[in-house]
């Protein structure tokens, strides 16, 4: 019951929301950093397949024109994709792409790169015989623009396949993403629900503890009091603790002052009766005049008596008329 309290129970559902939040926020930026990143590789995926297209075409152009400008492409389109290419295979730590995420896409690409080396020889016996070209080496020229043209769509369609697999991961990412928040929703209207149950808890308590006290002040018993009996929080039992003390000893002081009426009204019964035995007695004896007056002293001291028990059961009487005053004040 120690542990039960308002407190505890108010902070820990503020510590539940507090690290749920946390838990969202920050899940939510790591899976939207994960998005972006997945989207930077289908794209680069995506751009090796347009390389290869690109190179296939600038080939093409130079075995059938003579324009220099064209190798320059040529390079620069080779240089980009074997760096895209190593990118997706070893990951890249400028762009932060990561390694291929499944053994499957590790397969696709380690299949792309036998594919592109022989795609890259190609390009170079192209390079060095179109550069000392004549009608010695037209044939060679021809067998390399026809085997760079097949290569081509063959190294196309697998990195067709390298995007399809990486759109796929990265769908089945989303899906996961999308359970994630679906379970983060279920959690937030838990904790809703269990504040809901924990403060409505609270308030009834409360209002267990109010009509008691109510009760207590409205009831029409003036002699004993019941004390407030209640499972709640630890505030609400420490205040009912220090309500039924306060009853407990005005209990006890009404239990002795009436105890003390009836004792000392008992007393003055027998104090009456001891002295008309007196008085009696007074009257048949005939003893000396110095008997008499010890007597006399005796009934003196008896009557005293008397009256003092008189004067204490009033004041008594007067205790119990204050307690119950008290008792009726608390009903106001």
């Amino acid at each position: 019951m120690q542990t039960n309290t308002i407190s505890r129970k108010i902070k820990l559902i503020g510590i539940l929301f507090i690290v749920l939040m946390t838990s969202i926020i920050l899940t939510t930026i790591y899976l939207n950093n994960k998005n972006k990143k997945d989207a930077l590789v289908i794209n680069i995926a995506g751009k090796e397949r347009m390389l290869t297209q690109k190179i296939s075409k600038n080939i093409f152009y130079l075995y059938h024109n003579s324009d220099n400008t064209l190798f320059t492409e040529l390079d620069s389109a080779t240089i980009e994709f074997i760096y895209n290419l190593n990118s997706l295979k070893d990951g890249n730590t400028l762009t932060g792409i990561n390694k291929a995420p499944t053994d499957l896409i590790a397969k696709q690409i380690s299949k792309v790169d036998i594919l592109w080396s022989t795609f890259y020889a190609n390009i170079n016996d192209f390079r060095e015989n179109i550069v000392k070209r004549n009608p010695d080496n037209e044939v060679v020229l021809k067998n390399i623009v026809n085997s760079v043209h097949n290569t081509n769509i063959t190294l196309l369609n697998e990195v067709d396949k390298l995007v399809f697999m990486y759109t796929l991961h990265s769908e089945k990412k989303a899906e996961y993403i999308k359970y994630i928040q679906y379970i983060f929703g279920l959690m937030i209207i838990s904790l809703m629900f269990y504040s809901f149950s924990q403060l409505k808890a609270m308030e009834d308590n409360v209002k267990k503890f109010f009509e008691f006290s109510k009760k207590l002040a409205q009831t029409d018993d003036n002699n004993h009091l019941e004390p407030i009996k209640i499972e709640a929080e630890k505030e609400i039992i420490e205040a009912s603790d220090t309500i039924n003390c306060f009853i407990s000893k005005l209990n006890s002081a009404m239990d002795y002052s009436s105890s003390a009426i009836e004792q000392s009204q008992n007393a003055s019964i027998k104090l009456e009766e001891i002295t008309d035995e007196f008085s009696k007695t007074i009257n048949d004896l005939k003893y000396s005049s110095e008997i008499s007056n010890k007597l006399d002293k005796t009934e003196n001291i008896v009557i005293q008596s008397h009256e003092d028990l008189i004067n204490t059961t009033k004041k008594l009487q007067l205790l119990k008329n204050e307690l119950d005053k008290l008792l009726e004040s608390c009903k106001i």
